[in-house]
């Protein structure tokens, strides 16, 4: 007699490992995204090269599931009853606590390092950025990031293949030579090829203004710096035809090249009215308001001469600009307060309706990620009064 062994391997193990990698993976994303005002503000990656991978620590992720305590306490709930609403009934201690430096016998938090690359960050920090209220004022059409394989060839590699096609054309071939089949000869062969697609993207210009003034410290301008850095990257890497105007100013305003824009030193006294003349004269010489989405966006202290003349600045910049935004940086009394300094307190009563100018206040170096989502959000607020 013969002998038979069955087996059955079920692809539903597989499909499930494949879900729960996923979900795993989804979870690390959430709990990195929940830290990005952390991550982002360490200069360690604000200087890091393209590809170098980032080590990021995460608290031990567990499935949820019920487990019993099995300890013999009491457990909540258990008492000699009177209780009112709002009594604390007990608290189980926590894992890892000890009285002050005291060895403890209590487990730990367990943490593991998730590994990303600088281009996979970045593309978690820009996932839900946007450049605000952008209209049709023009159009420019660049090459896409992506490769469209949407031609045939007769020649090409074998990973590129083109199997139906190969196939008709054998059996159109040997159709016509009286001998219908598929036997394929390299005359046969067709592959698909790529070619870069362009795309249209709106004209927008977006000006980088930054005081560099000696009332700016180190503090200061490290902000700057890191707001600078990770809008150019949000730019380049989802407006890539967006053009960027640089800008410094202390009593005088000057355009710069980007390296001067990020490396510039501190000093003089500050007048940042200069900055937003600056800013109008190169919009009326190069960005007409009719064909460009407008940005301008200025980082200071708040101390400044001429508050007044910079907000009737902005009042003209409003009539022909998307988002007019405006950066406070405190490191000293007003760090402390919940109001802005001079500057941002002139902005604030003079533009208190105005949806089109955006406020932020930056108190710490965690406070970039919120002014990063507060400047380039889809501001509703805007469509809504126009």
């Amino acid at each position: 007699m013969r002998q038979f062994s069955l087996s059955h391997d079920s692809w539903d193990l597989h499909r499930r490992a494949e879900r729960d990698r996923q979900r795993h993976n989804e979870k690390v994303k959430e709990v990195i995204k929940q830290n990005l005002g952390d991550l982002i503000s360490h200069q360690d990656i604000i200087t890091a090269d393209q590809g170098k991978i980032i080590k990021i620590p995460i608290r031990g992720l567990e499935l949820p599931r019920i487990r019993f305590d099995n300890s013999g306490r009491e457990r909540v709930g258990q008492g000699p009853g009177g209780t009112k609403p709002g009594d604390v009934l007990g608290r189980a201690p926590q894992p890892g606590d000890a009285a002050g430096k005291q060895a403890g016998q209590e487990p730990g938090v367990d943490f593991y390092e998730a590994e990303l690359t600088i281009e996979e960050l970045t593309a978690l920090v820009f996932e839900d950025l946007h450049l605000p209220n952008l209209e049709e004022r023009g159009v420019k059409h660049i090459p896409a990031e992506h490769a469209d394989f949407n031609t045939i060839s007769k020649r090409g590699i074998a990973s590129n293949l083109d199997r139906k096609r190969t196939l008709l054309e054998a059996y159109k071939r040997n159709a016509r030579e009286g001998r219908p089949g598929w036997q394929i000869r390299n005359e046969d062969r067709r592959y698909r090829t790529w070619e870069l697609v362009t795309e249209p993207q709106r004209n927008a210009v977006v000006f980088a203004m930054r005081d560099v003034s000696g009332s700016m410290g180190e503090f200061e301008a490290y902000i700057c710096r890191s707001f600078y850095f990770w809008m150019l990257r949000f730019l380049r890497k989802k407006y890539a035809s967006a053009e960027i105007v640089f800008i410094t100013c202390h009593t005088e305003a000057k355009e710069v090249d980007e390296h001067t824009f990020f490396s510039l030193g501190d000093s003089g006294g500050t007048k940042m009215s200069e900055a937003y003349k600056l800013a109008l004269e190169i919009i009326d010489k190069r960005y007409n308001p009719r064909e460009w989405n407008i940005y301008p966006f200025l980082f200071s202290d708040g101390y400044n001469w001429g508050d007044a003349e910079c907000v009737e600045l902005v009042r003209k910049m409003v009539d022909i600009c998307n988002l007019v935004g405006y950066g406070e940086i405190a490191n000293d009394v007003w760090s402390q307060s919940p109001h802005f300094a001079p500057l941002g307190q002139a902005y604030q009563e003079a533009f208190a309706n105005e949806p089109r100018v955006c406020l932020v206040k930056i108190n710490s170096k965690e406070d970039v990620w919120p002014a990063l989502k507060k400047f380039f959000s889809k501001h509703p607020e805007v469509q809504a009064a126009g």
